[in-house]
C-alpha cells in the first residue's frame, strides 16, 4: 500500500506537538503518516529527500509509545550502514529525549563500544539501540539473544538503498528473519532517500520476503512518500585552465574549487577514491593562503581522526572537508551550503546522495558543482545532470542472497542455542535475499557448516556443529567455533591492513599490506594529509617520520574506484550520437568530439565502435564499450585468448570504464573482428578463463573467510595476507580435484559473475553488437584513446 504523505494525517501527543512548537517547527505530512503507520501496527517504507526528517520520521513513533506507556528492556533497534552514522543519531537523539524529559535511554552498540558497555547491554539494554548489521548478528549470537530482544517493538533500517543487493544486506536480512522469530510482533522500518526500484526495497523489507504472498496479496509494507524538496541547483565547473584529454585527479581545477570554498560558509568536497582524496586536501592545503581550517576525511584514517573532523563539522569550525564515500550517508549537517564532486560521478543515484548532503532544507535548494577531471567526463558529468532534471534514478536490480553468508549466519544461529534445520529454512525463506533458495541448496551449505563437505570432512577442524540423537538439534561442536565466529563476523574483507604510526607518535591510521611491500626505507609517501618518511616496519606498524624528500607515493586501495552505472553509460551514448546537443558542452570538448568525428566516428547506442590501427611497432585495436572497467577487464582477458588463437600475437590489453585497448604484433581484420566479439566467448572461453586465472583464487579466499572456512582472526592471534591466501589456495585446490560443485566454489562463482567480471553487462554488450559493429582501420591513432 502506497500513500502520499501529503493526504496523511496523524495527531501527535500534546507534549511532542508542543516540543515541534518551541523549535519553530510543524511535521512534515510523512512525519504523521509514519506514526499513523505505526499506531495501525503495519512496517513502512520512507522514501523522502534529504533534509526532509527522514531519522526523526522513524524515531518518532518510538518516542511517542515509550513517553506514554514506558517500560523497560529493548524497544527500538536502529540499524545503519555506517558506524559514524550509528554515533551521529544517538548525538541528535539526546537532544529531544532530555528535552522532553522522557524516561528513555539512548546507546550505541558498534565496532568501537567498550567490552564491557556489550556485556552489560546483552543484560541491561537500552531502550533505543544504535548498531550496524555486524554488531546485530554478533547480538544475536549469544545466547542472552532471545531475553534481549523478546520485548523488540521497532526495527529502523536507515539508507536501505545502501545495504539491500549486498551481502551485508544478506547478513542484515537473515538477523531482520531471526528477530521476527525471537519478537513476532516487531514492526519493521526503512528510510531512503535514493530508490530507482522501490518494489525491491519492500520486497526486502517485508517479513514474508516477497512483493505479493501466495494468493497474490502485497506485502504488508506500507510505503510513505515524501514530498520532494526544492530542486538541487548543480552546475558544471567551466574552467578557465587547459581541459586536459586524460587523467582522473582534476588537480588542475583545484584553484578554482578553493576559491568556490572561500565563497561559501561550509563545503564538503566528495572524490571517488582514497587516493584522490590524499592528492586533492595536499593541493588545497596548498593553495590555502588564507590558512581556511579543511580537513580530511576517509575510511582508512584512525577512528580518533575522522570522529574529530565529524565533530568539527558538527560545531561549525570547518570550511572545508574533502571525503570519499565515507560521508556519502546520512550524517545531517544543516550548515553544508556547498557540495562539490570531483571527478565523475559513476551514478546518478550516487550522485544526488552526495548533493543532498547540502542545506537539509527542503524549502531551499541544495547548490553542487560537478568538477570534470578530463574531456570525456565533462560528458558524464552532463549526462547526470540531464538524468537529475528529468528525476531519473539508476540502480541494479537486487541479486539472490549469497550462500557464503548464509553459512556465517548458520554458525551464528548455532552460537546462541540448539536449533532444528528444518525451522531454519523456513526461517530463512523469509528473507528477502533467500526467499526462492532451494531446500537442496540450503542443505549444502548446512552440511558444509556441520561437516565440511565431502572433500574436507576427514578433517575435524572443519566439523563446526552436531547433532543430538535425542532431541534431533543441532548445536556447536566446540566452545572454539564461538569464539572463531565472534572474532571474524561480518562479511567486509578488506585486504590486510597495517597502521601507520608516527615516530614516537599515535596511529594516523591503516594502509593496505601490498602498498607497503613497495616502500623501501627512506621513501616518502602522502598519508592522513601529511608527508611522511617510511622507516620500516615493526610488529606489523609501518613506522614513519614526518617529512622526508624525493617524489611521494599515494597509498591505493583494492575495490577503490566506483564503477560506471549503466544508466549513465547509455546517457553519455545518447550525448554522443546527438550532434544538436552538443551545444551545451564546452568548446574545448566540442572541438575533441569534431576532431574524432573527423579522424573516425563517434560511438552510438545501438553499436560497437571498434579502432585499430598501427602504432610504434605495434598493432592496437580499441573497443568502445562504455560496460564499465570489470566487464572490460573481463572481455580483455577473453579478446586476448581469441586473438592468441587467430595468430594474432597480442601483448596486453588496458580497461577504462569506457573503453578497452588491447595490442599485438599483428592487425585484425573485418572477418576478425566479428569473430573476436562473438557471443559464445561467454561459453567455454569464459570457463575456461576463469578456471586458468588467478581472479577465482582471489574471491574464494573472500568467500572463505566469510563463511568461516579461513578465519582472518583467530584467539590470540591475527593472520597476515600471506597466511590467509596460502591456506584459501590449498583448500581451493583441494575443492577444485575433489569437489568441483562445492557450494563455496559455487558462491566464488556467482560472486565473480556479478562482481569483477559483470558477466551481465558484458552479455548486454555482445548482443547489442551482434551484426552492429563498425570496424574504423586507420593509420594512426584516434584523439579518443588519448584518455
Amino acid at each position: 500500500m502506497m500513500i502520499d504523505a501529503m493526504h496523511a494525517d496523524s495527531p501527535l501527543p500534546p507534549a511532542i506537538a508542543g516540543w515541534f512548537r518551541s523549535r519553530g517547527w510543524s511535521p512534515h505530512p510523512h512525519q504523521l503518516a509514519m506514526v499513523a503507520a505505526a499506531e495501525a501496527g503495519e512496517n513502512a517504507l520512507l522514501i523522502a529527500p534529504t533534509g526532509g526528517g527522514k531519522t526523526l520520521a522513524g524515531f518518532l513513533p518510538s518516542l511517542i509509545e515509550l513517553a506514554e506507556r514506558p517500560r523497560p528492556g529493548l524497544h527500538t533497534l536502529y540499524i545503519s550502514p555506517l558506524k559514524a552514522l550509528a554515533v551521529d543519531i544517538a548525538r541528535n537523539l539526546e537532544q529531544p529525549i532530555a528535552e522532553l524529559r522522557l524516561p528513555i535511554r539512548a546507546e550505541t552498540r558498534t565496532g568501537d563500544t567498550p567490552d564491557a558497555k556489550r556485556a552489560r547491554q546483552r543484560t541491561n539494554p537500552p531502550h533505543i539501540l544504535m548498531t550496524t548489521p555486524e554488531s546485530l548478528a554478533l547480538m544475536l549470537s549469544y545466547k542472552e539473544a532471545a531475553d534481549m530482544f523478546r520485548g523488540l517493538r521497532c526495527v529502523i533500517i536507515d539508507e536501505l538503498h545502501a545495504l539491500a543487493g549486498t551481502k551485508r544486506g544478506d547478513l542484515l536480512a537473515l538477523g531482520l528473519a531471526r528477530l521476527t522469530r525471537l519478537a513476532p510482533h516487531v514492526r519493521r522500518v526503512g528510510l531512503s532517500a535514493t530508490v530507482a526500484h522501490p518494489d525491491a526495497l519492500v520486497a526486502w523489507l517485508s517479513p514474508t520476503g516477497r512483493l505479493h504472498d501466495e494468493e497474490g496479496e502485497l506485502a504488508p509494507v506500507r510505503t510513505v512518500l515524501g514530498r520532494t524538496g526544492a530542486k538541487a541547483e548543480v552546475e558544471i565547473l567551466a574552467t578557465a585552465e587547459y581541459l586536459p584529454w586524460s587523467g582522473h585527479m582534476a588537480l588542475h581545477a583545484l584553484a578554482e574549487v578553493y576559491q568556490r570554498i572561500k565563497r561559501h560558509g561550509t563545503t564538503l568536497v566528495f572524490v571517488n577514491t582514497r587516493a584522490q582524496a590524499e592528492l586533492a586536501f595536499q593541493e588545497l592545503w596548498r593553495l590555502n593562503e588564507e590558512n581556511l581550517p579543511i580537513a580530511l576525511h576517509h575510511g582508512s584514517l584512525a577512528v580518533e581522526q575522522r570522529r574529530k573532523v565529524e565533530a568539527a563539522m558538527a560545531a561549525g569550525k570547518l570550511r572545508a572537508v574533502v571525503a570519499t564515500s565515507s560521508l556519502d550517508l546520512g550524517i545531517d549537517w544543516a550548515a553544508v551550503d556547498l557540495v562539490v564532486q570531483v571527478g565523475a560521478p559513476k551514478g546518478v543515484s550516487r550522485l544526488l546522495q552526495r548533493i543532498g548532503r547540502a542545506n537539509h532544507r527542503l524549502d531551499e535548494p541544495s547548490r553542487a558543482l560537478l568538477v570534470p577531471a578530463n574531456r570525456f567526463e565533462v560528458l558524464e558529468c552532463e549526462a547526470a545532470l540531464d538524468s537529475i532534471c528529468a528525476g531519473q534514478l539508476d540502480g541494479d536490480r537486487l541479486r539472490p542472497g549469497a550462500l557464503d553468508v548464509l553459512a556465517q549466519h548458520v554458525t551464528g544461529t548455532a552460537c546462541a542455542g540448539p536449533f532444528s534445520a528444518d525451522e531454519m529454512y523456513a526461517e530463512v525463506t523469509k528473507a528477502a535475499p533467500y526467499a526462492d533458495l532451494s531446500r537442496d541448496e540450503f542443505d549444502d551449505v548446512f552440511d558444509f557448516v556441520a561437516t565440511g563437505g565431502y572433500a574436507l570432512g576427514a578433517y575435524e577442524r572443519f566439523k563446526r556443529l552436531k547433532q543430538d540423537e535425542e532431541t534431533g538439534l543441532w548445536q556447536l561442536a566446540n566452545a572454539m567455533v564461538a569464539r572463531q565466529y565472534r572474532l571474524n563476523v561480518g562479511t567486509i574483507v578488506e585486504e590486510v591492513m597495517l597502521n601507520v604510526r608516527l615516530n614516537r607518535g599515535g596511529v594516523l591510521g591503516k594502509v593496505e599490506e601490498y602498498f607497503v611491500t613497495g616502500l623501501t626505507p627512506g621513501d616518502t609517501f602522502i598519508f592522513a594529509g601529511q608527508l611522511l618518511k617510511f622507516l620500516g616496519v615493526r610488529e606489523m606498524e609501518v613506522q614513519c617520520a614526518k617529512g622526508g624528500v624525493g617524489e611521494p607515493k599515494v597509498p591505493a586501495y583494492a575495490g577503490g574506484r566506483l564503477p560506471l552505472s549503466t544508466h549513465l553509460a547509455d546517457t553519455v551514448r545518447g550525448i554522443l550520437e546527438d550532434p544538436d546537443r552538443w551545444a551545451m558542452l564546452p568548446e574545448a570538448v566540442q572541438e575533441w568530439l569534431r576532431l574524432q568525428r573527423h579522424r573516425s566516428v563517434l560511438p552510438d547506442r545501438s553499436g560497437l565502435l571498434v579502432e585499430s590501427f598501427p602504432r610504434n611497432g605495434k598493432e592496437y585495436l580499441v573497443a568502445y564499450c562504455f560496460e564499465g572497467r570489470n566487464a572490460h577487464q573481463t572481455l580483455g582477458m577473453l579478446l586476448t585468448r581469441r586473438m592468441e588463437r587467430m595468430g594474432l600475437k597480442p601483448l596486453g590489453f588496458v580497461a577504462t570504464d569506457y573503453v578497452l585497448a588491447t595490442w599485438a604484433l599483428k592487425a585484425p581484420t573485418d572477418r576478425d573482428i566479428d569473430a573476436l566479439f562473438d557471443q559464445d566467448m561467454l561459453g567455454d572461453d569464459l570457463e575456461a578463463w576463469m578456471e586458468e586465472s588467478s581472479m577465482l583464487k582471489r574471491m574464494f579466499r573472500n568467500v572463505a573467510v566469510i563463511a568461516g572456512l579461513i578465519e582472518r582472526r583467530h584467539p590470540g592471534q591475527e593472520k597476515t595476507g600471506r597466511q590467509v591466501t596460502f591456506s584459501s589456495d590449498l583448500i581451493y585446490d583441494v575443492l577444485r580435484k575433489h569437489e568441483p560443485g562445492h557450494v563455496l566454489l559455487r558462491a566464488t562463482r556467482a560472486d565473480a559473475a556479478a562482481g569483477l567480471t559483470d558477466v551481465r553487462r558484458l552479455s548486454d554488450l555482445l548482443a547489442r553488437a551482434k551484426g552492429r559493429i563498425r570496424h574504423r582501420r586507420l593509420d594512426r591513432i584516434s584523439p579518443w584513446p588519448c584518455r
